[in-house]
């Protein structure tokens, strides 16, 4: 077993489960929470689809509908929590980020890359969260125009793993990633 004191191989244990969660349909990783700030100071949370995590640009994305909810809350405030709980490793991973929305040319290599099917997420009419009269009252668009990616800059990453003893660590992009441990 390895050394439980070693900061930087927990760091390493908390990229794998999310790099883990880009490649693997069944990890724990591939559907966080993400949760944002609503234009009226509230929290909001909702399951999202992690498509990429890139641990030397200390970032991963999602993408959304342009007219969904977390694109007024994000627009006002630009900033999202990412949380995963990883039952197999026992493993919470807590990502503190800062929000960039690209959307149109800047992400047309990125559409190409929906499959159509997954292209019907993109341009619901009326835009998602708009009241409807009965439950399947709205059409499912294909529209590249309603394509965004969000790029999440990791600030902050904090790992708890529920084994006997539990531990838990935080680790700071404005320390270079050094981590400390946190009482559980």
């Amino acid at each position: 077993m390895s050394d439980p004191n070693d900061l930087a191989a927990f760091l390493d244990l908390g990229w794998q489960r999310l790099t883990r969660g880009v490649q693997d349909r069944r990890a724990a990783a591939r559907h966080p929470v993400f949760a944002t700030v609503s234009t009226k100071g509230l929290p909001e949370a909702r399951t999202v689809v992690l498509r990429a995590a890139d641990r030397g640009a200390a970032t991963v994305e999602i993408h959304t509908d342009s007219g969904s909810g977390k694109m007024i809350s994000l627009r006002q405030t630009p900033v999202a929590q990412l949380h995963i709980w990883d039952e197999k490793a026992r493993l919470q991973i807590r990502l503190s980020t800062s929000v960039e929305i690209n959307q149109g040319a800047s992400v047309a290599q990125d559409w190409a890359r929906v499959p159509e099917g997954s292209r019907m997420a993109y341009g619901a009419s009326p835009k998602p969260g708009s009241p409807i009269a009965r439950a399947h009252a709205y059409t499912k668009l294909s529209r590249e125009s309603a394509f965004a990616v969000l790029i999440c800059t990791i600030r902050e990453i904090e790992l708890m793993q529920l084994s006997d003893p539990h531990r838990r660590a935080v680790f700071k992009a404005e320390t270079g990633w050094q981590g400390g441990w946190i009482v559980p």
